[in-house]
């Protein structure tokens, strides 16, 4: 391994601060967002007075503020861990403790798993008392949550066996790559890594979703006759209309496709058939076609190869420096493997640097959200997708008063005043197609 005592204290002084950095930057947007939206609280904007009641305005607004207020304090949390598990000692102490509990009796892979294994249950279990309040505090207070505490437990247990039978020999392979495939192991790993999220992709709605909710074909042989001349009249191909019973978790409603391939299946929530007419029904989906049609699903595809890659050549590149564990409070084995503690260190240090670069990438999913919208309203009426909006933005009490610099930074849909005054001059031009 390369060492250099100058390069670790140069990259702990660098996490040091960009750890700083993204907290304050983190408190500042969401104070700002926190003002702007409680200073716009008692009055609907001008565009919306018609649609929209003061009181559900007012809701969302304390939905929003309650939500930025707590992710302060996950965002205080999630900072002192951070700085526990590296700098203080954390991930040291656990690596240690388990090389010295005999486990390397069974071959360098078995204490490098449990450190992983380890690392990911002790998070998990920190976060759980969020988690708790933000679904039986938060989500219950405004009339969201609709999960009974057993069936939280239930998901809890599930959600951690299949990523403990998913996620264990994935990384098994990728450990076994970095320390057998010789200097290029991250090219193989990066294969395997993008081989394994396209299996996901076409097994997800098959063998994963299932463990979770009820899907049943969609009954309504209206709608359904409706949905399926939208979807030829696109030139659009799904594998089957299902209705998700996502009631029994959260009032919340959305409609997405999932799968990959010809394994591609259109799910709408219970709650989002409730709650729009079929016309409405046909614009969400419509809009969900434009990103097909787009290619913006294939466009996010490639970037996460692209992406991936960079990662994985920067991976195979520090985790041969001595000084990028030293700096973050690790002593590497000079002996034996530390390939689990490279992935681990790593996950850990590059949303610090990604966080900067997020407004690029939410400024990208904004505009593709603008194209689909712009798709919709050329395939269906206009009018039915503002309508559409207006409704999951009240139903899912997304403020209309959102901080435009919040906006900028995180928001990956855009505001519904700006979806709708984009819509706007494109409303005639549909109207006389349809006509």
């Amino acid at each position: 391994m390369a060492n250099s005592p100058d390069l670790s204290l140069v990259f702990t002084l660098v996490f040091a601060a960009l750890l700083v950095l993204g907290l304050l930057a983190k408190f500042y947007l969401a104070s700002r967002q926190i003002r702007h939206v409680a200073a716009h609280r008692d009055q609907v904007p001008a565009a919306f007075a018609a649609t929209i009641s003061l009181q559900a305005h007012q809701k969302a607004a304390d939905y929003t503020v309650a939500k930025a207020r707590f992710g302060m304090l996950q965002t205080a949390f999630g900072a002192a861990l951070l700085l526990a598990w590296t700098l203080l000692g954390g991930i040291d102490a656990l690596n240690q403790a388990l090389m010295n509990s005999g486990l390397a009796a069974y071959g360098s892979l078995v204490p490098q798993l449990a450190l992983l294994a380890a690392f990911g249950l002790i998070s998990g279990a920190l976060d759980l008392p969020f988690t708790l309040y933000s679904t039986f505090r938060i989500e219950e207070r405004f009339g969201f949550n609709k999960m009974t505490f057993r069936l939280w437990l239930a998901d809890l247990v599930k959600s951690t066996l299949v990523g403990l039978v998913i996620g264990l020999p994935i990384v098994a392979l990728i450990l076994w790559l970095m320390g057998s495939a010789g200097s290029l192991w991250w090219l193989w790993a990066w294969a395997v890594w993008m081989g394994f999220n396209l299996l996901v992709l076409v097994l997800y709605p098959t063998v994963i979703a299932p463990l979770f909710n009820k899907f049943k074909p969609l009954d309504d042989e209206a709608l359904k006759a409706r949905v399926t001349a939208l979807m030829q009249r696109c030139g659009f191909a799904a594998k089957g209309l299902f209705v998700m019973d996502g009631s029994k978790r959260s009032a919340h409603a959305n409609a997405y496709f999932t799968g990959f391939g010809a394994a591609k299946r259109v799910v709408f929530y219970d709650t989002l058939l409730n709650q729009l007419s079929p016309g409405e029904v046909d614009a969400v989906l419509a809009h969900e076609l434009g990103h097909f049609k787009h290619k913006h699903i294939l466009k996010r595809i490639v970037s996460m190869f692209a992406m991936s890659l960079a990662g994985f050549a920067l991976l195979g590149w520090l985790s041969s420096q001595t000084w990028f564990y030293t700096g973050l409070g690790v002593r590497p084995s000079l002996a034996g493997a530390n390939d689990a503690l490279a992935l681990l260190l790593f996950m850990l240090v590059v949303p610090l640097f990604s966080f900067f670069v997020s407004p690029l990438l939410a400024w990208f999913s904004r505009k593709h959200e603008f194209e689909a919208d712009a798709y919709a309203v050329s395939k269906t009426d206009g009018k039915d997708l503002q309508s559409a909006l207006l409704k999951l933005y009240q139903d899912n009490a997304s403020t209309l008063t959102p901080d435009p610099v919040f906006v900028k930074f995180y928001y990956t849909h855009p505001p519904a005043s700006e979806r709708l005054s984009r819509m706007t001059p494109l409303l005639p031009t549909a109207h006389g197609a349809s006509a």
